[in-house]
């Protein structure tokens, strides 16, 4: 692989195997397959001016362009309509007479050149009028040209209304305001090592049902520097959501998940992401929506607990999204899942005690009999 090149590319456009570079003949930090926000990483090289994906399917192009971009097309449509229709009518004014005599009887009244043609194509466009110009009976072919402009006019405001609408309701941005924690946390649940997550709603339209999927993605390095992407389902809990509340997405630790070989020294050597994503629909516009974040495992906390959030009131639950990010230390073992569950088949059951130590270098000795709900108080 050359040691030469400075940029990491991920190519998906052509094969399944993607390629990884080296600089300073040092290999760089592994970048992410996906980023915090959603965003993949993922460059894709086509072949020198194959611009038919996007041609295609413009609609979808100009709705997925930049704003600024969107804005700069949309003004130049209209400068460019203005001044092609402008040029018609001078073309017109030009053959009739009107631009050298003024006794005549014009086409367009008060158009004599150039810039009162264009002045007239703006205003009969954007249905100014000032009263100043006018189309008159004298020129059929006028006539036709204000017809065909008129018509077009409105196309292309539908065409530009439109766009902006669905730009503006994209579910890119109702999926900001639905959001997955920053971290995910490895604890005891019923005497078993689970991996969970925080889902929360942070506009409270209270999403009754939603969809939520996760994998593992990990790379194998191949010959001459690529590497193939492979694809594990996680299994959880419940993939069907009720987002009233703030939900906590769980996965069993046990035998056929691939973090059931891994405890926590072993998670600072892996290399592989967590995707999950949720999908759901909207209950204000009825559109289907997805939020998705990843985490490595520098994201994984090891013995911690999500803080609780949602309280009782008076009238109505609380739910505290200042903590939603939050979480606290608890009795863990220290081993990986399947040492665990050895150890306590090799107790028989035994309310025997076992050592956890945390990264404060505090201990806490956790019954394997005891739920997670003693087990967290007796932490804190």
């Amino acid at each position: 692989m050359n040691a030469e090149r400075d940029e990491q590319i991920i190519d998906t456009y052509y094969t399944s195997v993607h390629t990884s570079c080296r600089k300073n003949g040092k290999e760089r930090r592994q970048i992410r397959y996906m980023q915090k926000d959603g965003r993949f990483l993922v460059s894709f090289q086509k072949p020198h001016g194959d611009w038919g994906p996007y041609l295609l399917d413009i609609f979808t192009t100009l709705i997925e362009i930049r704003w600024s971009m969107m804005i700069l097309l949309f003004s130049l449509s209209y400068i460019v309509t203005w001044m092609f229709f402008g040029l018609c009518y001078w073309l017109i004014a030009y053959i009739h007479g009107d631009t050298e005599s003024v006794d005549n009887s014009p086409c367009v009244d008060n158009v004599r050149g150039f810039t009162g043609a264009f002045l007239f194509s703006m205003e009969t466009q954007a249905t100014i009028g000032y009263g100043n110009r006018g189309m008159t009976e004298n020129c059929i072919g006028a006539i036709i040209v204000v017809t065909i402009h008129d018509v077009f006019s409105c196309f292309l405001d539908t065409i530009i209304i439109g766009i902006v609408v669905a730009k503006m309701a994209s579910a890119r941005k109702r999926a900001q305001t639905v959001g997955f924690s920053s971290c995910a946390v490895v604890n005891l649940r019923n005497g078993v090592l689970c991996l969970s997550w925080r889902l929360g709603d942070f506009r409270g339209n209270h999403i009754l049902e939603g969809v939520i999927t996760a994998y593992l993605v990990r790379h194998v390095k191949q010959k001459v520097g690529s590497v193939r992407m492979l694809y594990q389902d996680i299994e959880l809990e419940n993939h069907h959501v009720v987002l009233a509340t703030p939900t906590t997405i769980i996965h069993k630790l046990k035998p056929g998940s691939p973090l059931y070989k891994m405890g926590p020294d072993d998670l600072q050597e892996e290399n592989f992401e967590l995707v999950v994503s949720f999908t759901y629909t909207g209950d204000s516009t009825g559109m289907l929506h997805q939020t998705r974040t990843s985490y490595t495992p520098r994201d994984i906390r090891w013995g911690q607990r999500f803080q609780d959030i949602l309280k009782v009131g008076k009238k109505r639950y609380k739910v505290d999204y200042a903590l939603f990010n939050e979480t606290t230390w608890v009795s863990v073992p220290m081993i990986c899942a399947e040492a665990y569950e050895r150890e306590t088949r090799h107790l028989n059951g035994d309310d025997t005690l076992l050592p956890s130590v945390t990264e404060s270098g505090q201990i806490y000795w956790t019954n394997n009999n005891t739920p997670e709900e003693v087990v967290v108080q007796t932490s804190l």
